[in-house]
């Protein structure tokens, strides 16, 4: 496994960070895994070496919280493993219980804290931006809780770059803790990111984590033009339609599996390996429901792809509209 620092910190992350997503409650998703089912998972991941896992106080209601913490206390030391959760959404009703208030994130970090059983969360991030809320208030309660020793390091997301310009800005201006991270929607079927946010992050030192480095399982090459919805994911992700399968996504995708088949290696592979290449990404957060996924995603750190490889997956790349801020 390889490891990096993530952003100007000195934390060290494993280059493959296992998405918690995919673990909780069926209820809440019908591709949801349960504890059970989750085990095996997050016991090869950390066989593999994979020392990062990203989970959020809102996935299944908390349940992948819970179940993050049982699992990882059970097969690791805590100080070996990186356990990152995320602040924005409300998984609850009430006009307090979701954004970015001083008063919701002092709450959510103490909920957090008690589902994963330990004391203190590696990175804590927001989930997305609170335009209701002043970035000083969010900054400040931020800052008192790296302070108050209940979180080592912050992360951001999906977001506009000049919004984290600010942020940073601010952070810096009063002394405040800033963003060591910036976990954003990024994949080879979506590459808007490439624009400002990524040039941003390597200018400012922040890491960047993609989400759904696959394009949710597009970029496996297993769906088709005439019918995208070939997975229990796809029939039941809403989210997905409304971002990726159009015309020119398949384009992206037919590129890629004649890269791969050329190869002879699987989609998933190739498509993970460039982009662990790209400038400032430190660890594409990819979600497992199989292991062979975790194998795929661990394997593509070996992968080294040619130029004519990368300009055959690039090539067919056409302007999306931003994607993913919501």
């Amino acid at each position: 496994m390889q490891h990096a620092s993530l952003g100007r910190s000195g934390l060290k992350v494993s280059r493959i960070c296992l998405g918690m997503m995919s673990y909780g409650d069926p209820s809440w998703r019908p591709w949801i895994m349960d504890e059970a089912a989750a085990r095996p998972f997050v016991a090869r991941a950390l066989e593999l070496g994979i020392n990062f896992f990203d989970t959020a106080d809102m996935y299944s209601r908390g349940a992948s919280e819970e179940i993050t913490g049982r699992l990882l206390g059970e097969m690791a030391a805590r100080e070996d493993v990186v356990i990152a959760t995320k602040v924005f959404f409300p998984h609850a009703d009430g006009p307090n219980r979701g954004g970015l208030s001083r008063k919701h994130i002092l709450a959510a970090v103490d909920a957090s804290l008690k589902r994963l059983g330990t004391d203190y969360i590696d990175l804590y991030q927001i989930h997305r931006l609170d335009h209701d809320t002043p970035a000083e208030e969010i900054l400040r309660a931020l800052d008192d809780l790296v302070r108050s020793g209940k979180v080592r390091y912050l992360g951001a997301s999906s977001m506009f770059a000049w919004e984290l310009a600010r942020l940073l800005y601010t952070a810096d201006a009063h002394g405040w803790t800033r963003f060591v991270s910036m976990q954003d929607h990024y994949n080879l079927a979506y590459r808007e990111e490439e624009r400002e946010m990524l040039p941003l992050c390597r200018a400012e030192g922040v890491g960047v984590i993609p989400w759904s480095p696959l394009a949710r399982g597009f970029l496996a090459g297993a769906r088709r033009r005439n019918d995208p919805r070939t997975t229990v994911r796809a029939q039941n992700d809403p989210f997905a339609d409304e971002m990726y399968y159009t015309d020119a996504d398949f384009d992206i995708v037919d590129a890629l599996v004649r890269v791969a088949d050329a190869r002879g290696e699987p989609p998933a592979r190739i498509a993970l390996a460039w982009l662990l290449r790209q400038p400032g990404v430190v660890a594409p957060i990819v979600g497992a429901t199989k292991l062979p996924h975790l194998e795929d995603a661990v394997a593509a750190l070996d992968v080294v792809l040619g130029a004519d490889e990368i300009a055959a997956l690039e090539a067919a790349y056409v302007p999306h509209r931003v994607l993913g801020h919501g």
